[in-house]
């Protein structure tokens, strides 16, 4: 290991060590070169809280994501389409706040956002607040291969998307009962409060933005990508837009240093730019992917916000830092042994 290498992770060591909101989930980097991460969000996600059941439903859908990913990267294609069908399988999924199972704004509606990036190329794609479209992530690479943008927001994404030919469905397909009750319990929650608060929690509902999905992918020929979707924020207004359709905050990809996928309070990892700082401290710092995401997750974890987020480099070298209970969060190596985590222990 080179000098600057091993200061740089005595450093982070010592300030994880220092105070403030612990970062953990660097239990990987055990089984061999990483080609695919997926997370589905971080929060606080208890053991004592979650049934056997329901723990059970989630290691599935995390195991079935990862599948579809890995065969896409077995199969010789490019990590891009590795990263769209991890993640397409999770927006299918009512478990997360991702396609089907989104949360609902203050209105009522679901309101989706989407991003991908490919490492080898610097070309992305993003929707932004979008309500009739069955996979977002499906939009974003449509934005990404198909267009001369990055990011298109709205009625005209959903334009565009019916233009290629995605699949648009009625915005009733994106309902679940335990995603409108959430609403319920936050919309009585915040009539609670004299004025706006975002650090008030409540206790009824205290995961707000918990469920995003995200994978990053290296495939065959060395190529790394990244993804995000999801439902946003419970209880939002005003379009709100979080980081997971913004590159560069919520996602990010370079191959000279890593993909990037993020989760948590968006509005933290916006004014981070979280995903590419992890990227600028492994290139213009010389930090392995470990110590930098770790480095990042601090610096969110001061300003007040909280979260995770999934690194992978070219070297197959993985991260998953986080600085909440929990998160959704999984493996696979390039032979096929898989992890799946969802606490912190």
């Amino acid at each position: 290991m080179k000098r600057t290498q091993m200061f740089v992770l005595l450093a982070v060591c010592f300030l994880c060590a220092a105070g403030g909101q612990l970062v953990n989930g660097q239990e990987l980097l055990n089984q061999g070169r990483y080609v695919l991460l997926i997370h589905g969000g971080a929060g606080t996600i208890l053991r004592e809280k979650m049934s056997p059941a329901k723990e059970k439903n989630y290691r599935l859908a995390l195991e079935k994501a990862l599948k579809a990913g890995y065969t896409a990267i077995k199969s010789g294609r490019p990590a891009p389409e590795a990263v769209q069908a991890a993640i397409r399988v999770l927006e299918d999924d009512s478990l997360f706040n991702a396609g089907r199972g989104a949360v609902f704004t203050h209105d009522g509606k679901n309101e989706l956002d989407a991003s991908i990036m490919d490492g080898k190329t610097g070309k992305a794609g993003a929707v932004a607040g979008v309500t009739v479209i069955k996979n977002p992530i499906d939009a974003a690479k449509a934005v990404m291969e198909r267009s001369e943008h990055v990011m298109m927001a709205g009625r005209g994404a959903e334009l565009f998307a019916r233009e290629c030919g995605l699949t648009i469905v009625d915005p009733r397909y994106f309902y679940t009962e335990e995603r409108w009750q959430g609403l319920q319990r936050a919309i009585r929650e915040d009539a609670r409060k004299s004025k706006p608060d975002h650090s008030y929690q409540g206790t009824g509902y205290p995961d707000y933005k918990l469920g995003t999905v995200g994978a990053v992918a290296l495939d065959q020929e060395g190529n790394l990508a990244a993804g995000t979707s999801t439902g946003g924020m419970t209880n939002k207004k005003f379009g709100r837009i979080g980081d997971s359709p913004v590159i560069g905050a919520g996602t990010y990809a370079k191959n000279q240093t890593a993909a990037v996928s993020c989760t948590g309070w968006g509005e933290y990892f916006i004014r981070s730019v979280a995903a590419y700082d992890l990227s600028a401290l492994m290139e213009y710092q010389n930090m392995p992917v470990a110590a930098a995401g770790e480095a990042v997750m601090k610096k969110i974890g001061a300003l007040g916000g909280d979260g995770g987020l999934i690194a992978l480099d070219q070297n197959g070298n993985a991260a998953m830092p986080f600085n909440t209970a929990g998160m959704y969060r999984a493996a696979i190596t390039n032979d096929g042994k898989t992890e799946i985590y969802i606490y912190k222990d």
